[in-house]
């Protein structure tokens, strides 16, 4: 194993942390003047103490380091995808906690007063599950709360790929680290060539649907343009962090905002290899790929299901902002489609308490929180393809037990799948249940200790779904308009290693946990 390169490359992250945090305490400084409002030094100090803690702490193992051979093996690159997710996190957690001990604003009972309160909502921004221990959101600084957004904007297109485009010395290596990275599931052979050159067309576009939505929000949307700014970063990166209290349930009278967010969530939901094909023209090669069809298919299913549950239980619909309105066909049709879209691709953002919404409305949610988007997006979740896949195993099996003298391929977007990817699929969604029933059971076991009260059983499951699927809200303690903060530090741990589990694809985590990783081959 070479550490020495492993340590290299983490460095070489925290520098580039460090420089995202200083650069975003200047531009709070211009924002803030061109706004007109008034800069909260407090939290600008805030960001540049952690800019100095990433600059040397990463400068540091930089330059120990300097000298080390840069070969990047397939074990090294296993190892700097999960510690990047996590150091990761360690130092994106810096600017909250010294908002709030720096003597200031923040009160003596502040959330973020706990780094483990911090380390919770840096992973839960990187990983894009958009998980809050907040209660109040909106009394905390806005240059503190664009920071927290913008790691949902970092984690979107994944730690790794941002890694591999500006930091041409991996050579080689950045190929097996993206791979690390972006096993989601089968995609577009295209994505595989020219790496560096592919990276740079998904930046590419995944900045100009940020630009587009910020534009889009600030304009019809009729947002601020930091309420537009922090919405972008989470909506384009499948987050769901809000700067305000209510989330999008603030913006219900302008119906427009949530036309502008159900485009970019579901857009955020789609495989970035097939923009990558828009982008050569290749516009029927798009459409005649099956997981996209599925997974526009698989949205509307939900969204009907969801909207006739709601017409019919004739239950008032309670708004995030407190309000309670009738649950009309067209309020149904809104709320539904909203919600579903927001859920299944793990994008986490409300409008109204789902919480309180009949059990047929809860069985789809809570089925398409595991789904999930397509493989190369900014979505959480097993993935669409793959649960195709093993539906599709399932009734070959079938099939071959009744007829066992029949073999039929199983083919996807025209292409054969061969056993392998099947096994790995199959193997990927027996690893979430897993891991789901794990986390279940020990924040059940953790919460005992809570003097808050009991943890009920559903709050716990969807607590743990909720972070392994990078979804955000669940059910229960941890609906829509509640939030983590009240849980034990040991069960927050918890969700956090289950947030970086889940975006990294549980793979590369498990594969470090097996003894023969280490030895040398």
């Amino acid at each position: 194993m070479n550490y020495s390169n492993v340590a290299n490359q983490l460095g070489k992250l925290l520098v580039i942390f460090g420089v995202c945090m200083a650069g975003f305490a200047i531009v709070a400084l211009a924002f803030e003047e061109f706004a007109g409002e008034g800069v909260d030094v407090q939290a600008v100090g805030a960001l540049l103490i952690g800019a100095a803690c990433c600059l040397v702490a990463g400068g540091g193992a930089w330059f120990a380091t300097r000298r080390g051979d840069r070969f990047l093996g397939r074990r090294e690159a296993l190892l700097l995808v999960v510690l990047s997710w996590i150091l990761g996190a360690l130092f994106a957690a810096l600017p909250f906690w010294f908002w709030a001990l720096l003597p200031g604003e923040a009160p003596a009972g502040h959330p973020f007063r706990s780094f483990e309160n911090c380390y919770f909502e840096a992973t839960s921004g990187l990983t894009t599950t958009g998980a809050t221990i907040l209660s109040d959101i909106e009394a905390v600084p806005r240059e503190i709360l664009m920071w927290r957004a913008f790691t949902h904007w970092i984690g979107g297109l994944g730690i790794v790929v941002l890694f591999v485009l500006v930091l041409p010395s991996l050579g080689v290596g950045g190929k097996r680290l993206f791979k690390a990275e972006a096993a989601a599931g089968p995609a577009p052979g295209t994505l595989q060539a020219q790496l560096r050159g592919t990276a740079r067309v998904l930046l590419l576009i995944y900045v100009s649907l940020t630009v587009l939505e910020v534009l889009a929000l600030w304009t019809v949307g009729r947002m601020t343009l930091y309420d537009s700014i922090c919405h972008a970063f989470s909506n384009v990166a499948s987050g769901g962090l809000s700067p305000r209290n209510a989330s999008i349930g603030a913006y219900y009278d302008r119906p427009a905002v949530d036309v502008i967010v159900i485009v970019f969530t579901v857009l955020s939901g789609v495989n970035y290899g097939l923009y990558f094909l828009l982008w050569q023209r290749r516009v029927s090669d798009v459409w005649r790929n099956s997981e996209l069809r599925l997974y526009l298919g698989c949205l509307i299913v939900a969204s009907v299901l969801v909207s006739i549950s709601l017409a019919t239980s004739r239950s008032p619909l309670v708004l995030t902002t407190g309000e309670t309105i009738d649950a009309t066909v067209t309020e149904s049709i809104r709320q539904g489609v909203f919600t579903s879209a927001s859920i299944q691709t793990g994008t986490g953002f409300c409008t109204t308490d789902f919480d309180r919404w009949p059990f047929p409305a809860h069985a789809v949610l809570f089925t398409i929180m595991f789904i999930g988007g397509c493989s190369g997006s900014t979505t959480g979740g097993l993935k669409v393809i793959r649960v195709w896949i093993c539906l599709r195993v399932l009734a070959s099996e079938l099939e071959h037990f009744v007829r066992p003298r029949v073999a039929r391929p199983i083919m996807i977007s025209g292409s054969t799948v061969d056993r392998r990817a099947q096994l790995a699929a199959m193997i990927y969604a027996a690893g979430i249940i897993v891991l789901f029933a794990t986390g279940w059971v020990t924040v059940m076991l953790l919460e005992q200790l809570n003097p808050a009260g009991a943890c009920s059983s559903v709050t716990a499951a969807s607590a743990s779904v909720a972070s392994l699927c990078n979804v955000g809200p669940g059910f229960g303690g941890v609906g829509a308009i509640d939030n983590y903060g009240w849980m034990t530090g040991p069960s927050k741990l918890v969700l956090s290693l289950l947030m970086a589990v889940g975006r990294i694809e549980i793979f590369p985590f498990v594969v470090l946990l097996l003894p023969g990783f280490w030895r040398s081959p």
